[in-house]
């Protein structure tokens, strides 16, 4: 393959991640603002979700915050189960349809952050 080869696949795979990128951004922000109050009603008496919840009046950027911390607490709940930060109880309520949005958000986000160093290194290797 040609370096130009490459580079055109390289320019390729950028943009097919910044559109997914955004298309993330746009579906958590979607959520943040249509269930956050659903989804704070079901964790009330889990502290490590209190704690993150005034960043729902943080604008954009807040609520943006606000719901990948809680697709990460609900779709990694072991390390604040055993610090006793999340409410099993809460957890078990919790609705299936939505713990399966929040994790779907929080995989698709590692993905893109593993494509992202996946292209960081591919550039920073030096064919020459």
């Amino acid at each position: 393959m040609s370096q130009k080869t490459v580079d055109a696949l390289l320019v390729g795979i950028g943009v097919l991640y910044f559109a997914a990128a955004i298309v993330w951004i746009t579906v958590a922000l979607h959520m943040a603002y249509t269930k956050m109050d659903r989804i704070l009603e079901h964790l009330k008496n889990c502290t490590a979700i209190m704690v993150r919840a005034p960043l729902r009046h943080g604008g954009p950027w807040g609520r943006l915050m606000l719901i990948g911390g809680i697709s990460g607490i609900v779709t990694f709940p072991n390390f604040y189960l055993k610090r006793g930060e999340l409410c099993p109880e809460d957890l078990e309520k919790f609705p299936a349809n939505l713990k399966r949005k929040l994790a779907v958000l929080q995989w698709t986000l590692l993905g893109l952050l593993f494509v992202m160093c996946c292209l960081a290194a591919i550039a920073n290797f030096d064919l020459a």
